[in-house]
């Protein structure tokens, strides 16, 4: 069985129908390492899920510096949501950090898939709900917490990300310089 179906399983009972018809609206892709697949200042068409393999989701700033504000890995979905879902020009950039196996829905797909299964409407929504909420979390541990105890409860609560993502990566996903990460790695050790 497909891991999106396995994912989806375990929220929704599936049909072996149901199941055929969802994969049938998504595409399964085998991307290597650093492979952008959405670009900052193009439409953003589309809505991805890691099967295998670890993705960013990054911007520019004014100093041209990357500033990674979000990672995926597998059984995680990813887009720059606000584009996806205005049908709008990405502010982010999205680039696999490894060999990655995705799978990939557009909006017609996307919308086709949910009108003919309606029940997908909740899943989706459901998986957003848990992304937004993630996402306000590690903005109050940044404001709340001293980055040294913000590290250690990320490391502690997402170990797979310390070990997988490159330090000058997970450095700018934390709002740190490499050099501060390195710093605190070697207080651990």
């Amino acid at each position: 069985m497909e891991p999106l179906i396995r994912h989806i399983q375990q929220q929704l009972a599936l049909t072996p129908h149901q199941a055929e018809l969802i994969m049938a609206h998504f595409t399964r892709l085998k991307k290597p390492k650093k492979t952008l697949l959405l670009k900052e200042g193009t439409y953003c068409k589309d809505l991805f899920f890691v099967e295998k393999g670890c993705l960013r989701l990054y911007f520019i700033d004014e100093k041209g510096r990357e500033q990674i504000t979000h990672f995926a890995i597998e059984n995680w979905w990813l887009t720059d949501y606000l584009a996806f879902d205005t049908k709008g020009i990405a502010a982010f950039n999205i680039q696999t950090v490894e060999d990655s196996v995705i799978f990939q829905i557009d909006h017609a797909n996307l919308a086709a898939l949910t009108e003919a299964l309606p029940i997908m409407d909740r899943y989706f929504r459901l998986n957003l709900q848990r992304a937004f909420g993630a996402a306000q979390r590690r903005i109050m541990m940044m404001y709340e917490k001293s980055k040294e105890a913000y590290f250690h409860e990320f490391n502690e609560k997402h170990p797979e990300f310390v070990q997988r993502v490159p330090q000058y990566m997970l450095a700018s996903f934390l709002g740190f310089t490499p050099e501060y990460l390195s710093e605190l790695r070697k207080k651990i050790k």
